[in-house]
């Protein structure tokens, strides 16, 4: 079966091991789910991730969730460009989320980035999703 979104499905395993108090997520591996969790990585939403050897011989990526006092670090994890609605922003148009306590994950022309990295180099691009 194909699947036509799958930064939205990585982010709904995500949110729904979170939800069950799971240590361990594992999604399907690709460049571009590599480049998220960098981000998420980076920011320190997530412990780590590698990329692993499934059952079946396809890779897959194995992701260490982040928890503090019993409670997911990662409150709200929403998709906001769609395979059927794309958004994109210039630098100066990139929202803050949460009033700045959350990030925008953008994929620009100089790679996926958080919002703040996006206006401190000054490009724009597809928000790809939002993280609090």
């Amino acid at each position: 079966m194909s699947m036509n979104d799958p930064v939205g499905d990585m982010l709904t395993r995500i949110r729904n091991a979170q939800m069950r108090k799971k240590s361990n997520v594992s999604t399907p591996a690709s460049k571009l789910r590599g480049w998220v969790l960098d981000v998420l990585k980076s920011e320190g939403y997530i412990r780590s991730y590698e990329s692993v050897i499934g059952k079946d011989g396809k890779a897959v990526i194995e992701v260490s969730l982040k928890y503090f006092d019993g409670a997911p670090v990662i409150k709200e994890l929403k998709r906001v460009s769609t395979p059927g609605r794309r958004v994109y922003v210039g630098a100066k148009e990139i929202p803050l989320v949460r009033q700045g306590l959350g990030i925008a994950i953008v994929s620009t022309p100089k790679g996926v980035m958080s919002d703040g990295q996006a206006r401190a180099t000054n490009v724009g691009g597809e928000i790809l999703c939002t993280v609090f």
